[in-house]
């Protein structure tokens, strides 16, 4: 039961800070284009993590046999999905945005039970389909401006490889800590975008990355954004299954909307807080189907 507690709490705050990632982007990606954009809050993100690293005197030591998993995460997940998703955000309206990315969790649990083997339960479909309305209602569905196409196809990419990469995090053995893999998951990126980076990088006007708007996004994205919340999303989902998991990704567009009210002074209507408290059953049930299977596999294990 503290597991599940623990883990929910990681995947909570890690999605949370993803919520006012795409204020952030948003921002951004108008000076920095997105590919590069990435690859500096990437960078940012390894030096931030190898002090950590350093710090808590981890072992950096890796098994060759898994390292190949580790290569696929950072490829799907740290490029493909979020770079895609920078794309997406920046061709696309929020409120497209919003409602794809929502689909991710359901992906996650098709993904568990195809490559996991993980239960597929009434109440996991229940709690998934709370949630994904929720999100519909609390974004709305009119107003979606259908020319942004390719940002919508982009962020759909980017849903279905987050929801992938979520999966294949459990597929990496608890005996390693975290932070190494997701420093190494990093580098990798890093490695893999460089060669299309630094051709680019001169036509990047250097007075608009010093803007402190600007330096402060990158400094968000790239220590909070992708080394914090990246730890405690992949920490998360170790101490649930990833089925489970993919439901605390709803809290993405509650954090969004009240960070847009506190900051840009948006108006917060009625269907928000009707979404929210869909979203936040759906995450109870989850919770409580969580602690139903862990009393069942101690008690099974009992003499």
């Amino acid at each position: 039961m503290k597991n599940t507690l623990i883990g929910s709490l990681y995947l909570i705050v890690a999605s949370s800070i993803w919520g006012g990632m795409y204020v952030v982007v948003k921002v951004v990606v108008a000076v920095i284009p997105p590919v590069e954009l990435v690859w500096m809050r990437y960078v940012i993100a390894l030096v931030a993590l190898v002090i950590i690293g350093l710090v808590t005197r981890q072992n950096w030591i890796i098994e060759r046999r898994h390292f190949g998993m580790i290569i696929a995460i950072a490829i799907i997940g740290y490029v493909i999905s979020i770079v895609t998703q920078e794309t997406g955000t920046m061709l696309s309206t929020a409120q497209m945005g919003a409602i794809i990315t929502s689909t991710t969790p359901a992906f996650m649990v098709l993904f568990a039970s195809l490559i996991l083997k993980e239960r597929l339960t009434i109440k996991k479909v229940v709690s998934v389909s709370l949630a994904t309305i929720g999100v519909v209602t609390i974004v709305g569905i009119d107003d979606i401006d259908m020319s942004s196409m390719l940002g919508g196809v982009s962020l759909i990419i980017a849903a279905l490889t987050w929801a992938f990469m979520s999966v294949l995090i459990k597929r990496i053995p608890d005996e390693y800590s975290q932070i190494v893999v997701t420093t190494y998951a990093t580098l990798i990126a890093v490695v893999v975008l460089t060669p299309f980076v630094i051709p680019k990088l001169p036509q990047i006007d250097i007075n608009d990355v010093t803007n402190p708007t600007i330096w402060g996004g990158l400094i968000y994205l790239g220590v909070i954004s992708t080394s914090i919340a990246f730890l405690l999303w992949s920490r998360g989902l170790q101490m649930l299954n990833a089925s489970s998991g993919g439901v605390f990704f709803f809290f993405q567009p509650i954090v969004g909307t009240l960070l847009g009210w506190l900051l840009l002074g948006e108006t917060i209507s009625i269907p928000f807080w009707i979404g929210s408290i869909l979203i936040l059953v759906g995450v109870l049930i989850v919770i409580k189907d969580r602690q139903e299977e862990q009393k069942q596999t101690n008690h099974s294990l009992s003499p």
